[in-house]
């Protein structure tokens, strides 16, 4: 695993009990872009030293962007799809 700062580390939900978390890289410790890394989570807002396990993988900034992206699209053709159907 690689990263520089500013990309974003995402860590799975293994089971229905954990959620997906995705925290943005603020400090890569190794000049080689290895762990650990000093990661800000979106979820709570704290920053922390992070040693990332299996479950986890790195996006660049312009992939978080791009999915972001897609995923809002998607979700105002479902609403918009709603929205006509029980309109009338």
């Amino acid at each position: 695993m690689r990263a520089q700062s500013g990309d974003w580390l995402v860590i799975e939900a293994g089971d229905l009990s954990r959620h997906t978390r995705r925290g943005r890289i603020e400090q890569v410790r190794s000049a080689d872009g290895s762990p650990p890394y000093l990661v800000r989570w979106l979820d709570n807002g704290r920053t922390v030293l992070v040693f990332p396990g299996p479950d986890a993988h790195v996006r660049t900034a312009a992939e978080v962007e791009w999915t972001d992206a897609a995923v809002a699209a998607r979700c105002a053709a479902v609403q918009a799809e709603i929205g006509r159907r029980y309109r009338g």
